[in-house]
């Protein structure tokens, strides 16, 4: 566990990478959101790229899509895509690394950033697999910000309607979106109450930045029975460099030389505290 603490550095490294070659890129969320994609296909998800077309695989949408860039480094460590491949292409004309998940590369379900799309998505895709007697899991990851889509309560009604127990749903809760703090545009009091009012398991991590903390939450929703679990993780928007965290304004944002280095510094000391652990 302390290597992948450790590698969920170097992994912020090639996002960073990334963004300052492809001149763009949602870095915020892809900093807040890496422990838990780490978490899913190192840890809990039975897929790779050997059984990426098995009928079996579990399956996975990142329905907040604006974070691709941590999506393309997490598949890439896996061995679905090159990362030098990815980080020289990203975001250029005619490259299949654009700004959106896209389903023409190997390992992504389908192509998300429409947000609020993700979870009624995975209720079908939970729902096919129940009807077709598989075993297989169904995951998402959704941005708070992405909660006041109407879409999204549909998809948590229709979840607990269907008793989808191999679907789960995290929420990558950083409280930060592109127009400022959650709780001033579309507040979420009493989320974790809100969500079981509407029939599902919910855990709630104090910090989805701690990939055994977030690992465990999973481990526990695999073996809930008879309703779909929802994992609540709060994270740090940003998180892994001083410079960018808890700040709305990193977003969106290409840094500048200056910040540059000090994010890739911060990084290595991050790094170098997880494998002294």
């Amino acid at each position: 566990m302390e290597n992948l603490k450790a590698k969920a550095f170097d992994l912020r490294k090639n996002v960073l990478n990334m963004i300052v070659e492809g001149k763009g890129g949602h870095i915020g969320g892809d900093m807040s959101v890496m422990e838990i994609l780490m978490s899913l296909y190192f840890c809990q998800m039975n897929v790779t790229p050997e059984n990426q077309d098995s009928p079996d695989r579990d399956r996975f949408v990142l329905s907040k899509g604006h974070s691709v860039e941590a999506y393309y480094a997490v598949l890439a460590a896996k061995g679905f895509l090159d990362i030098q491949d990815v980080i020289h292409k990203f975001s250029k004309f005619g490259s299949s690394y654009i700004g959106h998940p896209n389903n023409n590369l190997p390992g992504i379900e389908m192509n998300s950033g429409s947000l609020g799309h993700g979870l009624p998505v995975c209720v079908g895709m939970a729902l096919a697999g129940k009807k077709d007697h598989r075993d297989y899991r169904v995951y998402t990851v959704m941005g708070d910000g992405e909660l006041a889509e109407g879409s999204v309560w549909e998809g948590f009604m229709a979840g607990h309607q269907y008793k989808l127990d191999n679907l789960c749903a995290v929420i990558d809760r950083n409280r930060l979106q592109i127009s400022g703090n959650t709780e001033d545009v579309m507040g979420h009091d009493d989320l974790g109450e809100r969500i079981r009012s509407f029939g599902w398991h919910v855990i709630e991590v104090e910090n989805g930045n701690e990939i055994d903390a977030v690992n465990k939450a999973l481990q526990e929703a695999k073996n809930v029975k008879g309703q779909p679990t929802a994992i609540i993780a709060d994270t740090i928007k940003g998180y892994g460099s001083a410079v960018m965290e808890n700040k709305a304004n990193w977003h969106h944002k290409v840094p500048t030389q200056e910040e540059y280095q000090q994010i890739m510094a911060d990084f290595e000391a991050r790094k170098e505290a997880a494998l002294n652990e």
